[in-house]
C-alpha cells in the first residue's frame, strides 16, 4: 500500500509504504505488553537521561550575568518551552555513529534554543494565539520577548563556534551543522512549518497539515538526527540513514495529537511511517540502537 509523498530536503521523494509484513531480527515491529512496557520504561530513562545533561550544559551556557535585563529573561525563557525529543535524538545519532555524547552536546544544546526562540516567537504576548502559562511563568513586555527571542538565534550559534575544539579540529563539522540547523529553522524550514500552522483556519485540510508537520516537527527532528552523525564522525551514508529516521520521528511525533479526530486512517498510516523508521536502522544492524530505536516506540 503507498501512502502520502514526502520529500524531505536534498533527498529524492520517499514514498511511505506500508511493509508491515516483512520479518525483522533487527527491531521487531510488535512487542508483548511486558517487554512493550520494559522499553518504555527505558526510553523514558533515556530520554529523561539525556535531556538532564543537555540541560545541564545550557545552564552552563547561559548563566545568570551581566546585563542582567539580556541573560535573566533568555534564560528563563530557554527553559520556559515545551520540550521536544529533538536535542535528545541529536545525542543518540551522534553515540550510534561512534562518536561521543560531548561532540554533540553544544549542537544539541544550540537546537534546544533554536526551538525556545521560536516557541517565544510563536507566543508573544500580544498574539491572540493560546499562550499556556509553565509552571514558573514570568511575564514580560512584549518588546523584551520579541527582542530577546531574536537574540536567542545568534546565541545558538555561538554556541556551536565556541565548542570547536582546536586540538581535534571539528571545524568543518561545526559548520556543516552550521548550515544544517539555518536550513531546518529558515524560510524553507520551521518558519514555513508556523507559516502552515496559521493557515489552518483557511486550509484545515489534510494536506496542509502534513506538510506543517513534514516542516517543523519532521525537519527539526531530520535536522537533529543528521546533525548528531556529522559531528560523530558518521559516513555521508550514515547521515542520510539518520536524516531520514529523523524525519520519521518527527512525523509520528506531529501527527500522534490528530490520531483521536482523524481515526483509524492517521493510526495506519502512522504506523507505516514506523515501518520506514525501523527499515532506516536496519543499515546499523550489530550496533546498539536499543537507544535511538526508543523514539519511535511510542
Amino acid at each position: 500500500m503507498v501512502g502520502t509523498l514526502f520529500q524531505p530536503r536534498g533527498n529524492s521523494t520517499v514514498l511511505f509504504s506500508c511493509r508491515s509484513d516483512l520479518r525483522r531480527s533487527l527491531l521487531p515491529s510488535k512487542l508483548t505488553t511486558a517487554a512493550a512496557q520494559i522499553t518504555k520504561a527505558n526510553s523514558s530513562s533515556s530520554w529523561a537521561s539525556l535531556q538532564a545533561d543537555i540541560e545541564a550544559h545550557i545552564k552552563q551556557a547561559i548563566p545568570m550575568k551581566e546585563p542582567l535585563v539580556v541573560f535573566e529573561p533568555m534564560h528563563h525563557l530557554v527553559f520556559a518551552a515545551p520540550r521536544t525529543t529533538v536535542p535528545a535524538l541529536c545525542v543518540a545519532s551522534c553515540e550510534l555513529v561512534g562518536g561521543h555524547q560531548d561532540q554533540a552536546l553544544a549542537a544539541a544544546s544550540a537546537l534546544l534554543v533554536m526551538q525556545a526562540a521560536a516557541y517565544t516567537h510563536e507566543h508573544l504576548p500580544l498574539t491572540d494565539r493560546p499562550r499556556p502559562k509553565p509552571k514558573g511563568h514570568r511575564e514580560y513586555d512584549p518588546n523584551i520577548e520579541l527582542l530577546i527571542g531574536d537574540g536567542m538565534i545568534p546565541y545558538a550559534f555561538e554556541l556551536l563556534a565556541r565548542s570547536n575544539d582546536p586540538t581535534r579540529d571539528y571545524s568543518d563539522r561545526i559548520l556543516r551543522v552550521m548550515v544544517e540547523i539555518s536550513r531546518a529553522v529558515g524560510s524553507e524550514g520551521l518558519v514555513e512549518g508556523q507559516y502552515r500552522k496559521f493557515l489552518r483556519t483557511q486550509l484545515d485540510n489534510e494536506a496542509n497539515i502534513k506538510l506543517e508537520v513534514e516542516k517543523g516537527e519532521g525537519g527539526m527532528h531530520a535536522c537533529g538526527a543528521a546533525c548528531g552523525a556529522v559531528l560523530g564522525g558518521g559516513s555521508e551514508e550514515e547521515i542520510e540513514k539518520m536524516r531520514k529516521y529523523g524525519l520519521f520521528v518527527g512525523m509520528i511525533q506531529g501527527l500522534l495529537p490528530g490520531v483521536e479526530k482523524a481515526g483509524k486512517g492517521l493510526k495506519k498510516e502512522i504506523e507505516e511511517i514506523r515501518n520506514l523508521a525501523l527499515e532506516e536502522l536496519e543499515f546499523f544492524e550489530g550496533r546498539n540502537v536499543e537507544v535511538i530505536s526508543s523514539f519511535i516506540n511510542i
